[in-house]
């Protein structure tokens, strides 16, 4: 197990999990906040790369990252400008900025399919001192991916709890009672979709500056692996508090990873992946569904035995 499970494999499945954790974070905050379907973050995912290698290759990695976070809330605007007002199903709105954002991307890209990132500074190399200690070299991006993830979930913690962020949960809710209270939901919606791509385009930006390259078609099943990540985390959250379920979104997130990681130690197929993700995000969705109905046998047995004792007490 020990050869099977290696150090390197648990290590990297928690950085690319932490990265993606973002889109999660996302996903969780249009999704189950304010329980509308955007499914702009492929397209948006791969806009926060793509803008993210761009500025980085120009030799400003951490200008990168603040740059696809606002190419990102562009994304987002975009996508809520079309809900709110010019009245577009969520599903529908996600699908055109989706589509856009394929021309929109290759642009960035100065219309190649595929950018390299060598040979330029990203964050990852900045934070790596020369002359660093084995550990630090070894560990760096991870500590700085942790540092970055929790410092990311206590802001939106925080902001959730604010009068806007209170808004924002109430128009999920109920934008009717919203509307009663003199509260625009379309504004809440904007503004909960703006932050929610604004992570999804910092995920892409990191990850492109963490494999060191940008592809057109990188953010591809990108709402899958989010959506599954989000699913395992509230699986796993239950009826915790607004930190606890922030937090476990980021655990499902790395969970997500290693379940991957360890697919790919089986020789899994690439060809298979997409498989492998609907049968975690299947599992993930019936968990729930399957505590119950186990929990309905337990207590049917138990009344079961309890009856067939009562009748041989009856009997005697």
């Amino acid at each position: 197990m020990a050869g099977f499970i290696t150090t390197e494999i648990v290590q990297t499945a928690l950085e690319t999990g932490l990265i993606y954790s973002l889109v999660a974070l996302s996903l969780f905050i249009s999704f189950s906040i304010l329980d509308i379907c955007d499914l702009s973050t492929d397209g948006c995912y791969t806009l926060g790369c793509a803008v993210g290698a761009v500025t980085a290759i120009a030799g400003h990695p951490i200008l990168a990252l603040f740059a696809a976070m606002g190419a990102g809330i562009c994304s987002g605007f975009i996508t809520a400008l079309l809900q709110t007002r010019l009245g577009v199903p969520s599903i529908l709105a996600g699908i055109i900025v989706n589509t856009g954002l394929y021309t929109i991307n290759l642009a960035v890209m100065g219309f190649s399919s595929n950018l390299s990132v060598f040979g330029v500074d990203t964050v990852f190399s900045l934070i790596k001192e020369k002359n660093a200690s084995p550990f630090w070299a070894d560990w760096h991006k991870l500590i700085f991916l942790l540092v970055l993830l929790l410092a990311i979930c206590l802001l939106i913690w925080w902001f959730m709890g604010t009068r806007l962020g209170l808004a924002i949960r109430a128009t999920g809710d109920s934008p009717a009672m919203v509307r009663a209270s003199s509260i625009n939901p379309a504004q809440m919606i904007t503004v909960g979709l703006c932050i929610a791509n604004a992570l999804t385009g910092l995920s892409g930006a990191l990850i492109g500056q963490y494999n060191k390259s940008c592809d057109i078609n990188l953010g591809t099943g990108m709402v899958t692996i989010a959506l599954a990540s989000l699913i395992i985390g509230e699986t796993i959250s239950g009826k915790r508090s607004m930190l606890g379920r922030i937090l476990c979104v980021v655990v499902g997130s790395c969970l997500y990873r290693f379940i991957v990681s360890i697919a790919l130690r089986l020789n899994v197929p690439t060809e298979a992946f997409k498989l492998v993700s609907a049968v975690i995000v299947a599992i993930a969705i019936a968990t729930p569904q399957i505590r119950t109905l186990i929990d309905s046998y337990k207590k049917r047995q138990a009344a079961i035995a309890m009856r067939k004792q009562y009748q041989k007490g009856g009997n005697r």
